[in-house]
């Protein structure tokens, strides 16, 4: 009874508030009341997919290694590989050397799913289409190497309109076998489908070659409202839930990966951490952050609605919503004890105009501060600032 009263309080939170959002993994109002409507603590026993083995279950698994014991304590920008391989990476770079910033999140394979630099891999070239935005990532691995910058490569996975465009088997489909499309044009890969979790991870594996010391995966979810359309598109499945389908994709990465000594985390919308498990897109906070070393909650002020962590304008209170998201992050990951990973959130280093006016504020400097302040205050020590022209408030005392 309590939790269900919660959920309806959240819910109508998100009614009464802005709708409108944007920014990494960005959702309206609408979208993520469509979620919250889905969610559900409960599970059904999952099945096991092909080269993978799911569990809903601690302690079924070995202690938790950090396969990066000595990485610093991250503090980092996003970059995205326009940035990385043009001439905006000079001051990028210049903001790390004068700040104690000191890694990038790089894109490797973007939100449309483009490879961002000429890879020779046939593995992947059987699906990926390569862009030239990073000419030469060797230079590039040089010159983060030559200014002390932990290096983190971004892979957007199951968002990915490049992939569903040139093999529709792979995605999800209309009737008439044309390729399904959100509000934005954007198409989604079936994450039932093991050749898209090869696929992504032989990404991540050239990625571990090139240098890159952490990999990032994002868009590690269903589509928004799937729930509501799954009946209606034709699409490879099995028996397993959503929610296990997810959890099971990052517990393969992560068993693929650490033998190479690289660290996995996983970007995961913030409210996650705040409501029972998603099954609509199939996001539970816990059971991805198990088979994760870190988890990189969203937790961008501008993103939550009206009333969250008692903030009437949470965009306005930059402190206090941040505070709220990471004292519930807590609480849903400190009874994993040993399983629990690094907290690494996201947090906003731009201005939502778009709430419209009285509902947001500019952000620079100090309110930049105040969510570090916040992070620190909750015994938070990383933490990576997000904007997606790559301007970031270079006065900051980070």
């Amino acid at each position: 009874m309590d939790t269900i009263f919660s959920t309806f309080l959240l819910l109508f939170h998100l009614f009464t508030g802005s709708s409108t959002m944007t920014g990494q993994e960005s959702t309206s109002t609408h979208q993520m009341l469509t979620t919250l409507l889905t969610a559900t603590t409960a599970q059904q026993p999952a099945s096991t997919l092909p080269g993978s083995t799911v569990d809903s279950g601690l302690g079924t698994d070995p202690a938790k290694h950090d396969p990066q014991p000595n990485a610093p304590k991250v503090k980092g920008i996003y970059v995205t590989a326009h940035s990385a391989g043009g001439s905006r990476m000079e001051s990028l770079l210049k903001l790390l050397d004068d700040t104690p910033l000191n890694s990038m999140v790089i894109d490797l394979k973007d939100d449309n799913g483009y490879i961002t630099y000429p890879t020779q891999n046939a593995e992947l070239l059987k699906l990926a289409k390569p862009q030239k935005y990073i000419r030469d990532m060797p230079a590039l691995m040089d010159r983060l190497k030559k200014h002390d910058v932990y290096p983190i490569g971004r892979i957007v996975v199951f968002k990915d309109t490049i992939l569903a465009q040139k093999h529709p088997e792979l995605s999800f489909r209309y009737k008439d076998g044309t390729v399904w499309k959100n509000g934005k044009g954007d198409s989604f890969v079936n994450p039932y489908m093991k050749e898209v979790w090869d696929y992504n991870i032989a990404m991540a594996k050239e990625a571990v070659q090139l240098g890159f010391k952490e990999i990032q995966f994002d868009y590690v979810r269903f589509p928004e409202g799937f729930e509501k359309k799954a009946d209606s598109l034709v699409f490879t499945k099995n028996k397993d839930t959503r929610v296990d389908t997810i959890s099971g994709f990052v517990k393969y990465a992560k068993s693929q990966l650490e033998p190479l000594g690289v660290r996995v985390s996983v970007d995961i919308f913030g409210y996650a951490a705040s409501v029972p498990a998603a099954e609509g897109i199939g996001q539970d906070f816990v059971k991805i952050s198990k088979h994760v070393d870190v988890i990189s909650p969203m937790i961008y002020p501008s993103h939550y609605s009206t009333g969250w962590f008692g903030v009437k304008d949470p965009d306005k209170n930059p402190y206090a919503t941040i505070k709220g998201a990471m004292v519930d992050t807590h609480k849903k990951l400190d009874p994993i004890g040993s399983y629990k990973p690094v907290i690494r959130p996201w947090i906003q280093d731009f201005t939502a105009s778009w709430l419209g006016k009285g509902h947001y504020i500019p952000y620079g400097k100090a309110e930049v501060e105040a969510q570090i302040k916040a992070l620190k205050d909750t015994n938070v020590e990383e933490y990576l600032l997000w904007n997606a022209g790559n301007k970031y408030s270079a006065d900051t005392k980070f």
